[in-house]
């Protein structure tokens, strides 16, 4: 979607802060002996205590409230009886829709004691996002957000998951401009526009390029001993700096 007014800027930044809270005090639950599904559950409440719906289940009937992906499960992961333990990686993404308005979130953790190589991927995977962002305002070729993810990814010896992107969102949990690539695209011509609505959310790995589903309708796994994290905020695109509408605060 476009802002078309302060109405719709002020109830992006409303959904944005619930699920920004929200994925915030999902990690704050994040110990060795919780189920994903009980890590869901405060997770649902949370949303519906806040009066907003989880936009996976609403839009595509997902099997559970939020998406969990543990250790080699990059994305989409269903919430079920998997125990977490210490030294797991998590992703938890977070989206949602409020008052006919959607926003799309979601973060890394690792569960202590933290690998050398977990520690790694995850600070990658932040200032990945953190490059993009500074590429993404009105006037500038889309592809530049995944020019800058992938450069970060080569300068520290990672790769980017080439079939896993960010998006648009805003009226809708996956609207236009659809599909943003991870790496830089030659042929991507699309020029990002003012008051514009996506996501940006870098897929760093430590060695692969592609996911693939696991069997279950789902979650997108890697193979053993590869691991992905993944940042997300939602932002608007301004001339400048964007507009982020994923802050807890």
């Amino acid at each position: 979607m476009s802002i078309n007014s302060e109405k719709d800027l002020a109830g992006l930044r409303k959904v944005g802060r619930v699920i920004a809270r929200c994925l915030q005090y999902m990690q704050s639950k994040l110990e060795p002996g919780i189920t994903t599904s009980e890590l869901d559950a405060l997770g649902g409440q949370f949303l519906s205590a806040h009066g907003a719906r989880s936009a996976p289940k609403l839009t595509y009937n997902f099997p559970g409230h939020t998406c969990i992906s543990v250790n080699e499960e990059a994305a989409h992961g269903i919430p079920g009886a998997k125990v977490l333990k210490a030294g797991d990686l998590v992703n938890i993404d977070v989206s949602a829709e409020l008052d006919g308005y959607f926003a799309d979130t979601g973060g890394s953790a690792i569960i202590p004691p933290e690998s050398k190589l977990h520690l790694r991927i995850c600070a990658v995977a932040r200032k990945a996002l953190e490059s993009a962002m500074l590429e993404a305002r009105a006037g500038v070729r889309l592809n530049r957000i995944g020019y800058a993810i992938e450069a970060e990814a080569v300068r520290n010896g990672f790769t980017v998951i080439e079939n896993l992107g960010s998006h648009g969102v805003g009226r809708a949990l996956h609207e236009e401009p659809g599909f943003i690539a991870g790496y830089y695209d030659k042929s991507d011509k699309r020029i990002l526009q003012e008051n514009q609505v996506i996501t940006i959310e870098p897929f760093i790995s430590s060695g692969a390029r592609e996911v693939f589903e696991n069997g279950d309708g789902w979650t997108l796994i890697t193979n053993p001993g590869v691991f992905t994290a993944q940042y997300e905020h939602t932002l608007v695109i301004t001339k400048g700096k964007p507009l982020i509408m994923t802050l807890p605060a």
